[in-house]
């Protein structure tokens, strides 16, 4: 594996862009290869370091990926799902690790992911925190443990400039609890609570999204029955939790085979 291999950040004026640039730089073992914007932004061609507001780094943000991937050992994207699915092709050509936090992905968008990862390996996740990935092994467990007659609610909780719902988050632990259960999510997830709804049908997985402020990450996983209830939750108070969680992934997949892993496959938390 190379000492340090080097990594290219896209989307690297947004809070997430900003503050990897930050880890990568206090990081020993990884380096900053490159920073991306789109074409047209403001920041592109200027010094990086000069643009986020401090000293030049000697690094010029660029909108070209080709290249940029061309020079790199991983790429790591928060940005928009469009722009990561092109980004997957293009780590892919490069063999460069992609490690994925963007959320909202379409299932289109999924299956475009999956094929750029038969050439290159690919670490995607809702949320790269290991308290929260430790909430999603929990959340199976207590899933499988309990019967229909305990109801399952998410309850996400996210500042007000986010823009998809439920949380990729929140996703990601809906599907451990339907796969605790051995049910697919989609036939029992329910997300439109409003007006006259009837009464809860039993099994179903129910979200509930809250947007407010600054806030940068709740989850709740409620199990209710009669007469008890089990709350398991995280709170996230640092947003650099998600940007250190996104470089060990790209660590750990130096050197790895191609294919599409998640968090819990860097964590050493995958059920066996």
């Amino acid at each position: 594996m190379i000492e340090q291999p080097g990594v290219v950040v896209t989307g690297v004026s947004g809070r997430m862009g900003q503050m990897l640039v930050r880890e990568i730089l206090s990081h020993d073992g990884l380096k900053l290869a490159g920073a991306l914007e789109r074409a047209g932004h403001d920041w592109v061609g200027r010094d990086l370091g000069e643009a986020m507001g401090g000293a030049p780094l000697g690094v010029l943000v660029e909108d070209d990926p080709l290249d940029a991937f061309a020079r790199a050992q991983a790429v790591i994207d928060f940005t928009a799902p469009a722009a990561t699915v092109t980004f997957a092709e293009l780590a892919a050509q490069a063999r460069a690790v992609h490690v994925i936090g963007t959320t909202g992905l379409s299932d289109p968008d999924l299956a475009a992911i999956h094929r750029a990862a038969r050439h290159a390996v690919v670490v995607r996740a809702g949320n790269m925190s290991l308290g929260v990935n430790l909430l999603t092994q929990v959340t199976r467990q207590v899933a499988a443990a309990l019967d229909v007659d305990w109801d399952i609610e998410i309850v996400e909780t996210h500042h007000n400039r986010k823009v998809d719902a439920p949380s990729g988050t929140a996703l990601m632990l809906g599907e451990a609890a339907a796969e605790g259960r051995g049910v697919d999510l989609a036939e029992v997830s329910d997300r439109g609570r409003d007006g006259i709804t009837g009464a809860r049908k039993p099994g179903d997985i129910g979200f509930h999204a809250i947007r407010g402020g600054d806030v940068v990450g709740e989850h709740e996983v409620l199990f209710a029955s009669p007469g008890e209830r089990i709350v398991l939750k995280h709170i996230a108070s640092d947003r650099a939790l998600f940007a250190r969680g996104a470089l060990r992934a790209a660590l750990w997949g130096q050197g790895k085979a191609p294919g599409e892993y998640d968090m819990l496959d860097v964590l050493g938390l995958k059920p066996r």
